[in-house]
């Protein structure tokens, strides 16, 4: 048996070798090494491209710039003395699409945003409406906390601006979605906060609505933790 998985082996570096001599490349969104490009579907590869962007300034702004709509501003770093320290993070103003308001993010939930508001979000929309969603309500996503807010425990995802808590969407003809009033039921509102749910969890390493606890019952928590699930 081990005989053959070293033939098999050998044969696949052969093949390997032979087609990269011959001029064959892996195709960008299939190449682990490859910019993240917004403008590409995510795949099995997308979580692992998005973890690299959180130490890598100049690979951060490589990626943010495959995407025309996002508009945001560096932030400084913090002094590393504070409670929750942030590093390489970014302040998201908006794009196509308008926030309730600005909010802090690390690049790899920055991204994310981008991906999710253009693969998930709007072709949500778009099913569920025939129409765009022009404004995501949210619930912020600093916090220097615990989970749950705790005395105690593990610091949230929030403390690292690598969560984001979406509350509800508006969209083009002035219908608001919110989730706390919308995801109970099987309406259109609620088929089209379902769906969004499920999309989002091929951008967002954690992906939890309001079936997962009571805490969650008015938002959907996205973040870019160690963690995946999607609940």
């Amino acid at each position: 048996m081990r005989k053959w998985l070293l033939l098999l082996c050998l044969v696949s570096v052969g093949l390997s070798l032979y087609a990269w001599r011959q001029g064959w490349r892996l195709p960008d969104p299939w190449n682990p090494w490859a910019v993240l490009d917004v403008r590409e579907p995510p795949n099995l590869l997308t979580a692992y491209k998005l973890g690299r962007l959180q130490d890598n300034p100049q690979l951060c702004a490589q990626a943010l710039a495959t995407s025309s709509d996002l508009r945001y501003r560096q932030q400084a770093d913090s002094s590393p003395d504070v409670p929750c320290p942030l590093e390489n993070v970014l302040r998201i103003e908006g794009s196509a699409v308008r926030l309730s308001s600005s909010f802090l993010a690390s690049c790899p939930l920055a991204v994310a945003y981008a991906l999710f508001e253009r693969h998930a979000l709007q072709p949500a929309a778009q099913r569920a409406f025939s129409q765009a969603v022009v404004q995501v309500d949210h619930l912020g996503s600093y916090a220097c906390r615990n989970m749950y807010n705790r005395k105690d425990g593990r610091l949230s995802q929030h403390a690292s601006a690598n969560a984001l808590d979406i509350a509800g969407f508006r969209l083009a003809d002035g219908q608001r979605i919110q989730l706390l009033k919308d995801w109970p039921g099987e309406g259109a509102k609620a088929r089209f906060l379902r769906d969004v749910h499920a999309s989002a969890c091929d951008s967002f390493n954690t992906v939890l609505g309001p079936d997962y606890n009571a805490a969650h019952r008015n938002h959907f928590h996205l973040d870019m933790g160690f963690w995946q699930i999607c609940r």
